[in-house]
Formats: structure tokens, sequence, C-alpha cells
């Protein structure tokens, strides 16, 4: 295999494979021992000499994408590749942190450029101090606000509401995720706490390519994302919501192409840019993936003894914006296993899905509350309480945009397994409806059938929903969702509801939340950490400040969190005070000083461990 370098006219190329190992664990190290080679400035030019003045935009950018005939190579070696030397140049990012407002202190340079399939982004990411670039970790997904990085996210409904983050670090890593909702309902750094159903989905993994070279003049990607790995309305002429992220580590830096408040995050894609010029031919493929499973034994009798299985998957673009997966015996032996969690209290504990059937567009069927409440759980199909596999005979997913409107349906069907369930027939139907200014309106039918010898009479269990989010303003926002459940031994109070009021603005954040879930509430396609019902008002004030000169500090966030958990009869189960303050430094230092006050209600003994009771 060739070493990656990167050849140029300001200095000798360095292999990036080569790079000197004490060198690199001395950057992955630095933000652990406060090692940072260069401080936090606002002036930081690279070796080329000054870029040109920047005047920050006081509206969203605009940048342009240009047909090539020949894909560039993927390699990492931009500036000796002809395709990019006729591609204009798009540059000038934006500080959030430490200098908030401030142009970045390295210049980035970005060229966008597409063929009938593919869409190509080279970024140059010049660095006046090349040996103190950071990376911290090299597997897939991993998180990138550790490590030097580059993001970009495509919204490419331009709803200003959902879109596709793909991002790396000079070690070439492949990071994806799917944006839903700006983010909101499950933005966090794990794999194991995000999950399919948050508002970024990180276990959805796209098929696209990266590489990355580092050199003198810092470091370079070359992206290539093909077109049938987005979904798109069906139009010759796109037009793009868009925007670009780089972390330059050791300055805890964190810049934007289009401009971000400092609270803001890359998936606030109502503020985010725009990419004209693409001028796409429909996508339509198809993409098919078969199974064969066979076994033979040979006893000593000589009775031989053969097995086999057989099934395959389908993915179809039945429109650019409208994707269909059929699956027969369907076969999940490749999953990603989950990651180990013990519970050592008396709830249900939220494990994610990560079978990529059920990935893609996972966020449209997402009601409900992160890791507490969701009204709709793949998992709950071809998976037995106790985590048994029962065969999926068949089933069909259709997921997308008609006219604007987010559309979702399922239909699953499991074989029996005997001693754990009868066969069962899954169907659930979603709208969505965005609106202007972060808004959106929508609801979900979800209903499971027991079919089969093994079915009891009116084995069945449905589930009706409807959600909706009001935003207010810039920076407020009230969200919440209704729902009822039939089951037929239950009586009365099988409905739930949740409303929840946001304040974010770049001083403040305040939430008010309040769920009710009474006592026969029962979405059995669905998840609960607490069953038989409860009420949860919860209140979280936080402040944000930046003082000009002390200490050093770049921001101090004292907030206070409350939150109680009461059981219908108004029994008070769990609640909690979370008083703390984050103080964090320019160099990257963080300083939690936080205190927890508990109280857990326990009505009977439990046996946590053999032999201890609580």
């Amino acid at each position: 295999m060739k070493p990656l370098v990167w050849c140029c006219g300001h200095g000798a190329a360095r292999p990036l494979n080569k790079l000197p190992i004490s060198l690199l664990a001395v950057q992955m190290m630095a933000p652990l021992f406060g090692q940072f080679p260069d401080p936090p400035t606002k002036v930081d030019l690279p070796p080329q000499g000054a870029s040109p003045v920047l005047i920050r935009p006081t509206t969203p950018p605009v940048a342009a994408a240009v047909q090539v005939e020949q894909p560039p190579a993927i390699d990492g070696d931009i500036l000796s590749d002809e395709v990019w030397e006729g591609v204009p140049m798009t540059e000038g990012f934006w500080q959030t942190q430490p200098f908030e407002g401030e142009p970045s202190s390295e210049r980035t340079e970005v060229r966008i450029a597409y063929t009938e399939s593919t869409l190509y982004f080279a970024v140059i990411c010049y660095d006046s101090n090349p040996e103190g670039i950071i990376v911290s970790d090299s597997r897939r997904d991993a998180a990138l606000d550790q490590t030097d990085s580059f993001q970009i996210v495509l919204d490419t409904y331009l709803d200003r509401q959902n879109g596709f983050i793909f991002g790396t670090n000079p070690a070439g890593i492949e990071y994806d995720a799917q944006v839903s909702s700006e983010g909101q309902g499950g933005t966090r750094p794990s794999r194991q706490q995000t999950g399919a159903g948050g508002g970024l989905n990180v276990n959805w993994d796209a098929s696209w390519e990266v590489a990355t070279q580092v050199s003198d003049i810092g470091w370079s990607i070359e992206f290539a994302i093909p077109f049938r790995t987005l979904r798109y309305p069906r139009r010759p002429s796109q037009v793009w919501g868009f925007n670009l992220q780089r972390n330059i580590r050791r300055r805890n830096e964190i810049t934007f192409w289009s401009p971000l408040p400092r609270h803001f995050t890359l998936t606030r894609l109502s503020l985010a840019g725009t990419l004209e010029g693409l001028e796409i031919p429909s996508q339509r493929n198809l993409k098919v993936t078969p199974y064969l499973l066979g076994e033979a034994s040979k006893s000593a009798e000589e009775q031989s003894i053969r097995t086999g299985e057989i099934g395959i998957d389908a993915k179809y673009s039945v429109t650019p914006s409208l994707t269909l997966d059929l699956t027969y015996n369907t076969d999940f032996a490749q999953v990603e296993v989950d990651e180990l969690q013990i519970n050592l209290d008396r709830f249900n504990l939220f494990f994610p899905e990560k079978r990529p059937f059920f990935l893609e567009n996972a966020g449209l069927f997402a009601i409900g509350e992160p890791q507490e409440v969701a009204l709709f759980f793949s998992r709950r199909i071809g998976i037995g309480p106790e985590g048994e596999i029962i065969p999926i005979l068949a089933g069909a997913r259709l997921t997308g945009k008609i006219s604007g409107t987010d559309v979702g349906f399922l239909n699953m069907q499991t074989e029996s397994l005997q001693g754990v369930a009868p066969a069962n027939n899954f169907t659930v139907g979603r709208i969505s409806r965005e609106l202007p200014n972060r808004s959106s309106i929508g609801g979900m039918f979800i209903n499971r059938q027991g079919t089969g010898e093994l079915a009891e009479p009116d084995d069945y269990n449905r589930t009706y929903a409807v959600d909706g989010q009001w935003g207010i303003g810039r920076y407020a926002e009230i969200f919440g969702f209704l729902a009822a459940t039939s089951t037929p031994e239950l009586a009365d109070d099988q409905y739930g509801f949740n409303v929840t009021g946001r304040y974010d603005s770049q001083n403040w954040l305040m939430t008010a939340t309040y769920t009710d879930l009474r006592e026969n509430f029962n979405p059995e396609v669905g998840f609960l950490s607490r069953e038989g019902g409860y009420r949860r008002p919860e209140f979280q004030v936080r402040r944000r400040y930046r003082p000009d000169k002390f200490m050093g500090i770049l921001e101090l966030r004292p907030h206070v969190v409350w939150r109680g958990f009461y059981a219908p009869d108004g029994f008070f189960e769990t609640g909690k005070w979370h008083i703390d303050n984050h103080w964090e430094w320019r160099n990257g230092y963080e300083l939690h000083s936080g205190i927890n006050l508990l109280h857990e209600g326990v009505r009977e003994s439990f046996e946590i461990f053999p032999g201890v009771e609580v």
C-alpha cells in the first residue's frame, strides 16, 4: 500500500502513516494534561500569508457546486488534482468559541463539484502548526468534538428541519448521521444513548468515501457522497440547506461557515446557508442483499444431516425522496452487538435499534421522550421479552416525503416461537407535515395483531397518537404528544400526554415539562422505562455567562434541574435536584462542581442481587 502524501511548494511532504508515534501520542493526550501547543488567539495566519479580509455575513451565505465530467481521485491530494483547478473556492469560517463572532484563526478552503452520480467536497484545512493537530480516535462514528475535525450537513429538502451529516478527522474516519427536527430529542454523544429514533441518529450508516492527508500546510480532505445515498425532491435543479463545521482542538476552537450563535450546533438547520448549482438526474437504484446459510453434519452411525436457509433484503428508491425496504426470512446475524449495561434499579433499560432495515428515516417514527417513552420501538419486532430471536417471515417499509409531507408505513409478519410468542403482524402508519419556523404537526397509528394457531382471541394492541411542535420566534418552542392505547383486557385510563416548553438563547436555557401516563397506558410496540403509569413534572434553568477577563475562563454555566416521578395514586416514587456549575476555560479545561439530592420511594422490598434487598 502506498503511503498517503501531499507534495506542495510549502515544504517537504510528509506521509500520514509515518507521523512520529510519539508526536501522535502527545497530541492525543494534550487535552488531558493541558499541553496546548498554541494558546487561543484571535489572529493566527497560515504560512501562505493572510487571507482576504472577511466580513461576517448578516444573512446565511450561499455556495455553488460545479458539474465536472471527470471525477477527482479520492486520495486527499487536492492541490495537484486538475479536476479541482476550475472549481471556485468557498471560504470564511466564524467562531462560536472561544471568541464568538471572530473569524477562524486558521484558513479553510472548500470546493464543491459533482458528476451525474456523486457529490464531491475538497477541503484544505490550513494550519500554521501542523504538529499541533490532534487525533483522538480512529473508530467509525467516533465523536468528533475531542479531535481536529470537519463536518458537513446537507438539508436536501430545504425544510430547515432534517438533514444528513458527514464528517471526518485527520485519521480519515467515517462519521455519518441523520438529523431530524434539528436534532431535538436525543442529541447525545453516545451511540448507546442516541439510538435510532432520536434527533441525531448516529447508528445510520451510509455508503460514501473519504480520504485525508496531513502535510506541512495542514490537512486536507476529499469526500465522495453518491447521490443514491441521499434523499431529495424529484426536480432537476436542486437547492439545499448547507453548513460546514471545523474544529481546531488544541485551541478549543469551533467554527462554522454559516455563523451560528454559540449555544447552537451544526444541527441548527434553520440557520444554515444554501448550496446551489446542482443539476441532478433522477436517481433510482435497487440494492439487493441475499444470504444463504447451510449446515451439514455426519453422525457416528453414518447418518448425514443437511439444513439450510435462504433470505433476502432489498432497498429500492421509488422516487429520489421515497424509499422502499423489503425483507424476506430476515437474518440479523451481522448486526453490531449491543453495548453492555448494568441495571442497578427496578426500571427498564433502553437498548437502541441497530438493525439496518429499521434505521433509515427512523426519526420519522419517533414520538415520545428519549429513553423514557417511545410510542413505537422497532426492537419489539423480532425480539422476545428476554432477548429471544423471533423469526421474521417478511416485511415492507416505505419512508420519505410526498409533496412536502413526511410519510412512513411499515408492515411485518413474524413467525410463532413455542413458549415465547405467537405469530404477530405489525403495522405502523406515520404522517407529519413541516410548518414554518421550526413547527410541525403529525399523527401515527400502531397495530399489533396476533395471528396463527397460538394466538388467543382478541390478541391485539393499538396505539393512536398526534404530536406537534410550535416554534415561537428564534429561541422558544412548545412541543408534545397526546396518545391513547387499546388493549382488550384493560379498561379506562389508556392514555398519556406530554407537553414541553423550551427557551434557548445565548444567555439562558429554560425548560418546563409535564408528562402524564395513566395506569393502563400500554403501548406494547413501544418502550416505557416505568410501567404502570406516572406523572412527571420537570424544570431546568441554566445561565450561560462569558466573562471578558476572569482567570482565563471561557464560560460559566450555573444551572439547577428538578424532576419528580409520581405514581397515578400520588405516591412520590423518584425525585432529583441537580445543582451545578460548569467552569470551562479557553484552553479546554472543564470543571463541574455539582451536587445531587435524590429521593427514592419504595412500596415493596425488591432484590437487586441474591441476598441483597432494598
